[in-house]
């Protein structure tokens, strides 16, 4: 645990957050993530992650101490995995006490899985909406419902989509991920294709994509693939990135593919830009001809 007597808000590392939320004050207020099955993701499998909600008086202490000590503080992100897993009523406490605390607040984001976005009700997320949350990342990850079930994701394309649509009329913001090279050679195109199919549906008001990383090794996420998984070299990531942007329809969705996992940094506005987007993506394709594959954080 990170514990500074100096800074009233107590962390359990590993910490994450959006990249967006880097000058976001984070405040935990859940341990790790309500559901934690995905076979692709390292973020909360330490032991020390295991999924609890913050006791709540703990919470409403550190966002008053905090409200005395850091001036200024106009973003609140709350972290961990899903803060959307708690209850109306909690998380209405937490909101009006940070509301309270910091006067200068503008906006409150987190985390969320779409299963716990399906117990709540438009009209429940309307209520935290006018209490200051206006953006939920959601990690899509794919929009083929082979490649949800091979990770382990425990979500369809449906209620990906049900639980989004459901965001968007509490007039909440979204920010949705998909990961490039998720289903390996075996499942490439229909990974895109479909993933394609359910963002058009979405319409979200942004979009980023990263690309498939082991920073502990496969196994865990080959042992969940089943047989047949095989990763995808940097020329299969562009032109799988490349029928993904191509079977893309969107309307004035921001889009970012600028993670350090990424092989190649896009920037646009969708559809505006598709074009754009889509001849640096040939450039890149075109360019990594005959060379060997290695990793590029941008060409």
């Amino acid at each position: 645990m990170y514990i500074d007597d100096q800074f009233p808000i107590q962390y359990i590392d590993p910490v994450y957050r959006p990249p967006s939320e880097a000058r976001s004050l984070i405040l935990p207020v859940t341990n790790g993530c309500s559901w934690n099955k995905c076979s692709f993701c390292e973020m909360y499998t330490d032991t020390q992650k295991k999924f609890a909600a913050r006791p709540e008086e703990l919470v409403l202490r550190e966002i008053q101490q905090a409200g005395e000590q850091l001036a200024g503080v106009r973003r609140v992100f709350l972290a961990d995995g899903d803060a959307m897993v708690l209850s109306l009523r909690r998380l209405t406490t937490i909101l009006e006490a940070i509301n309270i605390a910091f006067p200068a607040l503008n906006r409150v984001s987190a985390y969320c899985l779409p299963r716990n976005i399906a117990k709540k009700s438009v009209e429940e997320l309307k209520i935290l909406k006018n209490l200051g949350l206006s953006m939920l990342y959601v990690g899509i990850e794919s929009g083929d419902d082979e490649v949800l079930k091979r990770i382990n994701k425990g979500e369809t394309a449906q209620s990906t989509y049900d639980a989004v649509n459901k965001i968007h009329l509490a007039g909440i913001k979204t920010s949705v991920m998909v990961l490039n090279g998720l289903g390996g050679k075996l499942l490439s195109k229909q990974h895109a294709l479909n993933s394609a199919k359910l963002i058009n549906r979405l319409q979200p008001d942004y979009l980023s994509t990263l690309v498939l990383t082991f920073h502990k090794g496969p196994e865990r996420f080959s042992m969940a693939f089943g047989e047949g998984f095989q990763s995808l070299n940097t020329n299969e990531l562009f032109n799988e990135m490349y029928t993904f942007v191509s079977a893309l329809q969107l309307e004035n969705t921001i889009y970012r593919s600028d993670h350090i996992s990424n092989r190649l940094a896009l920037k646009g506005v969708l559809g505006k830009d598709k074009e754009k987007l889509l001849e640096q993506i040939q450039s890149a394709m075109k360019h990594r001809q005959g060379f060997s594959d290695i990793r590029l954080q941008q060409i």
